[in-house]
């Protein structure tokens, strides 16, 4: 779905960035769970901004040189905050999201310097070998929601991740329906072949952070 001259297909949410700069995403009117910016995207966005991370004052940057490859990026606005920060991304989702991610890649690329950012085509639980070796980091924000997706997920992480690799996931906890029991079997599947804690507020950022919404590093069991 291309943007026409009105650009009334698309509407634009800015992620204000902590050096000024705000990140431009565009969402699609029309469409699914993709073509939205949602709340645990921006959580986990600015999370990775917080000084245990990124503190340019101190010289602190865990993300300059690192891999990261994101699951289910939808708009985009997890990696292009990574890809800002100096990592080399390479965010991916379904074939009829790839236009989406392209246009805000495009629409933000002046705000990357040092880091790079590419889109490409992953299925869940199919063949990974063009994003290995294992990167640094793999993020992913709300991506636990369809019980069939479960399984080929967390086959994905298993087959994305080494032993160094660190999965930060950030996802909104919701009551209704089947969403508690997707939950817990993602967690049953998970914990199979994973650790994981939970990241407190505290260490959240201040402003962007939620009672529910949980952000989790998460670590292949060795």
């Amino acid at each position: 779905m291309a943007a026409d001259a009105g650009g009334s297909k698309y509407f634009v949410r800015e992620i204000e960035k902590n050096d000024g700069c705000a990140l431009k995403l565009k969402q699609c009117y029309l469409g699914d769970v993709g073509c939205v910016v949602w709340d645990a995207a921006i959580v986990l966005a600015k999370y990775l901004e917080t000084k245990q991370f990124y503190d340019p004052s101190r010289g602190v940057n865990v993300w300059a040189g690192k891999s990261v490859v994101e699951l289910g990026a939808g708009t985009g606005v997890v990696g292009l905050m990574a890809a800002t920060l100096g990592a080399q991304v390479t965010v991916t989702d379904l074939e009829d999201l790839q236009t989406l991610l392209r246009v805000n890649i495009q629409e933000n690329q002046a705000l990357i310097s040092s880091g790079s950012i590419t889109a490409k085509v992953l299925k869940w639980g199919e063949d990974v070998s063009e994003f290995l070796p294992p990167p640094h980091y793999i993020l992913m924000a709300d991506c636990i929601y369809y019980e069939q997706s479960i399984v080929p997920l967390v086959e994905s992480l298993k087959l994305l991740s080494g032993p160094e690799t660190c999965i930060i996931c950030c996802y909104e906890q919701r009551t209704e329906g089947v969403n508690p029991k997707v939950e817990r079997q993602f967690f049953e599947l998970l914990r199979e072949h994973f650790t994981f804690e939970e990241i407190p507020s505290d260490r959240q950022d201040p402003e962007f952070t939620s009672p529910d919404i949980h952000i989790l590093h998460i670590r292949r069991k060795v």
